[in-house]
């Protein structure tokens, strides 16, 4: 879609429901690439669905893990991926190949991580009860100093540039390290206008100008200006530019973000699938999107460039888009409508402009010679080049190639296939094998995985991830009180099955019996059940190879 014809001049925010993303997996979490064409959807069974954003369908699925995947980041050119899973582990990924790069041991649970905004071979980790850690692909890794080593719920994230590393702990401290020398050069508190301070539970960055957000436990969400922070320096007190929240209900909020210009933010309700996007100058609160009740949000991102919304809440990716009106102008406005057929009368002077009898003068000079067209240059899109697109890459990964599934293929030639008698067919077939082993062609073998096992002082090994934490009890009189048991394609649009909170509450929290196969019993060929792993099982370059797992039902 041509960017430069989008009204500019109107709201620059999603107004409505737009459909949903539906697979048989239950995704958890999602984000877009630089340029907006593809989602990374993380499942619960360890793939990642690849959709093209254009066209609404799935171009690709990598089987990356056996365990539910919860972070997932694109490099800056998108032809890397980057995922974490509930086992501790951090992979790199190849997506055109689908292939795994490298794959990163962590002792403690990963709750997020970050590929560098401009550097493909360095990306920040945030594990479970531990200091960030920012590491190298070829293995080297360097602990991000704390401020207060006594509490270790800390989050992290990079700047729009990736010069800096924001910090922010459970006392409401925002650290601000450079990121080469990982050298402390601002800090501030987080205040909740007495002297009590409060958690700071994420921070984000917007992808135009130098603001930053900060959410935290007291429902209220703080812009800061980042230019303004780095002034104050270690210990300083600037103050949020403006403060967001719910007075009404006091909503506590799950994720938080820019939008793809940075003039609006939106939230998620912790409670309930709702999106609140408020204007960032002015503050005020624009709109408020419901979705379907008795689901609960996992994840919020807002499109790099257009104004579009994915949200993830029990197993489904909902879209939110702008309601498009079609503007058509039939004729020109000076034109006159008729009812019948009218005689025209022509004026005497109505074609005479030019004397068509006059001849034709030969001009020389520089304004009638032949100008060379340049149809090879490729103008930079205005819509691209934003503050954080000073450097544009041409060389971007937009698309993936899709291949199309014939149901029924031709035959080669064109009479019917002449069927062989079976001693033949198996005499055929044994010469075949043979001349193959003469040749000595070996069979394509992929690469060995490098794996690196990340070792961290005072890491907290026996800590479990919180989506496997959660309890059976609540899970149980969720299930009872939410939508009734369907079979069939797991989180169809038509269907109205059981997609609340409690869904993926079983599926993570280790109720489990094991099953022959993934297909199950359905009669298209995909589950009718929720599927998730059971172990590691025997694992080759990212390919699940282990017994699935279903929910005792």
């Amino acid at each position: 879609m041509n960017l430069e014809l989008l009204e500019s001049f109107g709201q620059n925010y999603p107004e409505e429901a737009d459909g949903t993303l539906d697979s048989i997996s239950l995704a958890i979490t999602c984000a877009f690439n630089r340029r907006g064409t593809l989602l990374a959807v993380g499942c619960n069974d360890g793939r990642i669905v690849i959709w093209d954003f254009l066209t609404r369908g799935i171009a690709k699925i990598v089987n990356a893990h056996v365990h539910p995947v919860c972070s997932v980041s694109w490099s800056r050119d998108g032809y890397k991926l980057l995922s974490a899973s509930t086992d501790n582990n951090v992979t790199i990924w190849d997506v055109l190949t689908s292939d795994c790069e490298q794959r990163y041991r962590f002792p403690s649970p990963v709750l997020k991580v970050q590929f560098h905004p401009r550097d493909n071979s360095r990306f920040l980790v945030c594990p479970m009860k531990h200091a960030p850690v920012l590491v190298c692909r070829d293995g080297g890794h360097s602990v991000v100093p704390v401020d207060d080593d006594s509490d270790l719920n800390i989050v992290a994230s990079f700047d729009r540039r990736g010069e800096h590393i924001y910090t922010g702990n459970a006392k409401g401290k925002v650290t601000v390290l450079k990121t080469k020398e990982l050298e402390l050069v601002a800090s501030f508190r987080v205040t909740t206008g007495t002297s009590n301070t409060t958690a700071i539970k994420s921070i984000e960055f917007a992808r135009r100008g130098n603001t930053f957000l900060v959410n935290t436990a007291d429902r209220i969400i703080r812009v800061y200006e980042g230019g303004e922070v780095l002034a104050c320096g270690k210990d300083g007190e600037p103050e949020p530019i403006q403060k967001l929240q719910d007075l009404v209900n006091r909503t506590p909020w799950k994720k938080c973000c820019f939008s793809g210009d940075g003039e609006y933010i939106v939230a998620g309700s912790a409670r309930q699938h709702a999106l609140y996007i408020w204007e960032k100058q002015v503050g005020n609160l624009v709109k408020i999107l419901h979705g379907t009740r008795g689901e609960l949000l996992l994840d919020v991102v807002w499109h790099p460039v257009r104004p579009i919304i994915a949200s993830v809440s029990s197993g489904v990716v909902s879209v939110w888009a702008q309601n498009q009106v079609e503007n058509w102008s039939a004729f020109a406005p000076d034109f006159k409508e008729l009812d019948e057929n009218v005689e025209y009368d022509e004026h005497e002077s109505e074609f005479d402009i030019e004397d068509d009898d006059k001849s034709v003068e030969e001009k020389e000079g520089p304004e009638e010679e032949d100008e060379e067209v340049d149809v090879t240059t490729v103008d930079a899109i205005a819509a691209f080049c934003s503050s954080d697109e000073e450097d544009d890459n041409d060389n971007s990964l937009l698309y993936l190639p899709i291949t199309p599934e014939v149901d029924d293929p031709e035959e080669v030639g064109w009479g019917p296939p002449q069927e062989q008698p079976p001693q033949e067919e198996a005499v055929e077939t044994k010469k075949r094998s043979h001349s193959s082993h003469q040749d000595g062609a070996p069979s394509p073998k992929k690469r060995k995985v490098k794996t690196y096992d990340i070792h961290l002082q005072d890491a907290p090994a026996d800590e479990i991830h919180p989506l496997l934490c959660a309890k059976g009890s609540e899970g149980k009189a969720k299930k009872k009180a939410g939508r009734p048991k369907t079979h069939g394609k797991v989180g169809s649009g038509k269907s109205k099955g059981t997609r609340g909170a409690a869904a993926l509450a079983d599926i993570t929290s280790g109720r489990v019996k094991d099953l022959p196969d993934r297909t199950g019993s359905g009669t298209d060929g995909k589950s009718d059940v929720l599927t998730t792993a059971d172990s590691m099982g025997s694992q080759s370059e990212g390919v699940l190879v282990s017994d699935t797992v279903a929910v005792e039902q």
